[in-house]
């Protein structure tokens, strides 16, 4: 998909490895939990991390993101020590099993991110966008890792989705306008402390009602040429803007996850992080291909 316009090739340093990306960008999600809305109590054991990170690799993910606390709504997290003993055997065990493979870590906390890259983890992927810990901004840029920053305005604790401080926001209230400014601001912050290499996250399903799950979407190609030097991620596989929308349920999510990852390629989306990753690689080849003719 090199030749497509809407895609911008970007590289990301972990480490003393440098990555360099010429084509949007898979991550395989990899929930080592019990409860998570879609896949929750798959996969809670060494040979089934094993089983589902080496499937996902041959199917074509290019990175593995790794988790062990649901943010579904409703969800609470762990408490710090206990999730960073979770994430650091996950992620050890994966690390064994793929030393060459790149490792994301689904986290809020500055103590499972330190202890899951001391066991080989490459990337640190915060829902609550640096709010749950004062210290996650300073523990990357000790570590030296990509960030991925995601918009969540309204999370809290014991609600990481964002739904129990949910409020109709009234009169000039504008998704997208926040979005803007909450990148802008923390973005610089990050920068200024050494993050070299963030990676924004719109935060689709967190903090925001269906239609503004839809007008972000609406508005991509936009955040794209906001941040021109900050890779865009989106996440929305199998989400509840979906299966809401279409009165079905996350198993019957697929073809509308489908759809609006074409719908983000186009918009200059430069990763994917998805449930279904052969799937998700199909789709790729196919809207680069139509690009090729354009």
């Amino acid at each position: 998909m090199s030749r497509n316009n809407s895609f911008k090739s970007f590289s990301l340093r972990c480490g003393d490895r440098l990555f360099n990306f010429e084509s949007p960008v898979v991550m395989g999600i990899l929930n080592a939990t019990p409860d998570s809305f879609y896949d929750g109590g798959s996969y809670m054991t060494d040979s089934q991390w094993i089983e589902h990170a080496v499937a996902m690799t041959e199917e074509g993910a290019d990175i593995i993101d790794i988790g062990v606390v649901s943010s579904r709504p409703g969800a609470t997290l762990l408490p710090p020590e206990q999730e960073a003993r979770r994430l650091a055997e996950v992620v050890e065990t994966v690390r064994r099993e793929l030393p060459e493979a790149l490792i994301s870590v689904d986290t809020c906390y500055s103590l499972p991110a330190r202890a899951a890259v001391d066991s080989g983890a490459d990337i640190v992927n915060d829902i609550s966008g640096g709010a749950f810990d004062e210290a996650m901004f300073e523990t990357v840029a000790q570590l030296c890792t990509p960030y991925i920053l995601m918009h969540n305005p309204l999370a809290r604790v014991d609600d990481p989705a964002g739904v129990k401080g949910r409020r109709e926001f009234e009169g000039d209230y504008d998704v997208m306008e926040d979005m803007v400014l909450g990148f802008s601001k923390l973005n610089a912050r990050l920068r200024e402390m050494g993050v070299s290499d963030v990676i924004i996250d719109p935060g689709f399903g967190f903090s925001k009602t269906l239609e503004e799950n839809y007008h972000v979407m609406a508005h991509l190609s936009e955040l794209r040429q906001l941040f021109p030097d900050n890779p865009l991620l989106v996440a929305l596989s199998r989400k509840s803007m979906i299966y809401k929308l279409l009165s079905t349920t996350p198993d019957d999510a697929l073809t509308g996850t489908i759809a609006l990852h074409a719908s983000a390629l186009i918009a200059g989306a430069q990763l994917l992080r998805v449930h279904d990753v052969r799937a998700t690689r199909q789709t790729i080849d196919i809207i680069g291909q139509l690009s090729q003719h354009q």
